[in-house]
């Protein structure tokens, strides 16, 4: 399986492994070998929590490593008059009876408490391809869905501002 970013998404994650790896790393080694010397391991509870961050940091750049190994590059249609990657798109939720604008970015650098949405997640997945006026069955699960109205699509571009996400 792959993940489908951009080249800003890979971009983000290489940048943040030279991060990690060349400020942050020797950083928490350091931290690592100062609180090393407080004493009994078995009981030091700074070395621990050094070395949790030490492994943490490590866990993130083999995460975004693996990333960038099985990443497909996918590029942005600018000229579709149908909702694509990056654009912001207003819809009616009818159940809720609301209005709401919310942007299509990759899964990489969703935030739906901001407005940024995945294109993989269920109300994605389901505006990708359609148009202004198409009202679209969201299926959030089994026996559980509901139909936004789409007012309005607006182009967007990849936002070089917009962080990755971390876990």
């Amino acid at each position: 399986m792959y993940d489908e970013l951009t080249r800003v998404d890979i971009e983000k994650m290489e940048e943040e492994i030279r991060y990690r790896r060349v400020e942050l790393g020797p950083r928490l080694l350091a931290e690592m070998k100062r609180t090393r010397e407080f004493g009994d391991l078995s009981e030091n509870a700074e070395y621990k929590e050094a070395k949790r961050e030490k492994r943490r940091n490590e866990g993130r750049i083999r995460y975004l490593e693996n990333m960038i190994r099985t990443a497909r590059i996918i590029e942005i249609d600018k000229d579709s008059h149908t909702i694509g990657l990056f654009d912001r798109v207003k819809i009616y939720n009818e159940r809720r009876g609301e209005e709401r604008e919310i942007q299509i970015v990759t899964t990489l650098r969703q935030n739906a408490l901001e407005g940024y949405i995945s294109k993989e997640s269920p109300l994605g997945a389901a505006l990708m391809g359609k148009s202004e006026g198409d009202r679209v069955q969201i299926t959030v699960r089994e026996g559980m869905s509901y139909y936004v109205k789409i007012l309005k699509i607006t182009k967007g571009e990849d936002n070089t501002d917009l962080p990755i996400s971390g876990y």
